[in-house]
């Protein structure tokens, strides 16, 4: 199981959007710090569906790398977790261009790129899944 290397992939998605959130911020307010969890006690939908996003990024991924029998259910919840991570950043995306500048958000943290290396991760986990399909298929050509 792990030593596959979209099983790495997976688990180096996994620590990107589950661990790096308690890490990196996503933006700095004048004041504090403003991390993906911290975004539950805000009044806004929106911004609590920033951390729901990354933690159901997270368990997907995870529950991916178990899922190794199955390489076709492995490489469709690798496509769920890409869409997962782009509807993320685009949330991002938007939340820091439309709130006021300075006054909200002063400085924009590392966090909000997290999605983008997760999606890294597990284009790269996609492709070696690809991979493996394909050399169990040409392996059964040969029966």
């Amino acid at each position: 199981m792990i030593q596959r290397i979209q099983s790495i992939y997976l688990l180096l998605a996994t620590v990107a959007s589950g661990a790096l959130i308690f890490v990196f911020n996503l933006w700095n307010n004048f004041k504090e710090a403003v991390f993906a969890l911290d975004l539950f006690s805000r009044d806004s939908y929106l911004l609590k569906l920033i951390p729901v996003l990354f933690l159901l990024s997270t368990i997907a991924s995870f529950l991916s790398v178990f899922l190794f029998h199955d390489r076709k259910l492995q490489f469709v919840i690798g496509r769920l977790v890409i869409l997962i991570n782009l509807l993320l950043l685009g949330i991002l995306s938007y939340i820091s261009l439309t709130l006021p500048g300075e006054v909200s958000i002063s400085e924009k943290g590392i966090g909000m790129f997290l999605p983008i290396l997760v999606v890294l991760f597990v284009v790269l986990a996609n492709k070696a899944i690809k991979k493996d399909e394909d050399l169990v298929k040409s392996a059964d050509r040969l029966r």
